[in-house]
């Protein structure tokens, strides 16, 4: 689970994909029933050759990276974040117009070529459809040095499934969150990269019957007021909503965690305030340290204390949007 799993191919630089196409090219020979004749077969074979290596390489590019249609939703968000996608859209748009191009100027040569009985006219066909489609694939070098970055930073977005009912767990660090979504998951959870986050994010999946949902914890995301974080961490935390399905805010009443009550409320407050529609169970931790009467659930994963109402609480909304996803789902 080291990160989105997108098969995507490895990006030829153009010069790498000039030298691909002309080497597969230069091998080819054909025999013709007279010189004429095999000049001729050639010419077509190295053309046809050539240019399906390029159009099958560009083509396989737009097929296998992924297409981010919807803006509103976690994944293309964070694409725009990270990659950008207005210039990924135009990198791809790109390759498509090189493939195609290249596809018309194959057809229009093989036409001419076949149309001639010229020798010197077959050569000078074939060698000014070399330089047509070089330069087609030189006008798109960038767009393709562009997707090599892109393949890379696709690799390291990190493998959750937006389709998949989600928890995500906040509060200040060595409030307990780790250890909750460890005591929830049934495998031991899993730290994915995100770009916004040393730490990674922490990825669990908790069984309910035949359900699965999954339940993050985002450190170095969550864990500080919204006002102390440069804009692109800002757009980062904002991305987060379209994953957000439920909210599980951890309070620390013992504030052995380091941040007094008053620090970990505003956290709340920020929290509350750029999650808004979402629901939040807020909870306390380390009830067998403090155990306060607020009216939010305390559990202790030490103790076990509070741990079944906890999870109950959690199951209850996500439960409900399973059925919603659900249906909408088979209305579509």
């Amino acid at each position: 689970m080291a990160g989105a799993s997108f098969r995507i191919p490895t990006v030829l630089s153009a010069d790498e994909l000039m030298d691909k196409s002309f080497k597969r090219a230069s091998k080819i020979s054909k025999k013709g029933s007279d010189a004429l004749d095999g000049k001729k077969k050639t010419a077509l074979a190295k053309v046809t050759a050539s240019a399906d290596i390029v159009t099958a390489t560009l083509n396989g590019y737009i097929d296998r990276f992924p297409r981010m249609e919807k803006r509103e939703d976690f994944l293309p968000e964070l694409v725009d974040l990270v990659i950008g996608i207005d210039r990924y859209k135009k990198a791809l748009g790109a390759v498509r117009w090189a493939s195609s191009r290249i596809d018309k100027l194959k057809n229009d040569s093989l036409r001419d070529i076949r149309g001639t009985k010229d020798q010197t006219r077959i050569e000078s066909i074939k060698n000014s459809f070399y330089g047509r489609m070089s330069s087609h694939i030189k006008r798109i070098s960038a767009d393709l040095l562009f997707l090599q970055d892109a393949k890379n930073k696709f690799r390291n977005l990190p493998a959750v499934d937006p389709n998949v009912p989600t928890v995500v767990v906040a509060g200040f660090p060595n409030v307990g969150k780790s250890s909750l979504v460890a005591y929830l998951s049934t495998a031991t959870p899993q730290i994915a990269p995100y770009p916004f986050t040393t730490k990674g994010i922490i990825i669990g999946h908790i069984k309910d019957d035949w359900r699965t949902f999954q339940i993050i914890d985002t450190p170095g995301l969550l864990d500080r007021e919204f006002e102390d974080r440069n804009d692109i961490e800002k757009q980062a935390v904002l991305a987060l909503r379209y994953l957000t399905d439920v909210m599980v805010f951890i309070l620390d009443p013992s504030e052995t965690c380091g941040y007094d009550m008053v620090k970990q409320t505003a956290l709340l407050d920020a929290v509350k305030k750029n999650f808004s529609g979402v629901p939040i169970i807020v909870t306390e931790s380390k009830s067998d340290i403090v155990k306060r009467n607020e009216g939010n659930i305390s559990f202790s994963v030490e103790s076990g204390d509070g741990m079944d109402e906890l999870k109950e609480n959690i199951l209850n909304p996500v439960r409900r949007i399973f059925r919603e996803k659900a249906v909408e789902s088979e209305d579509v």
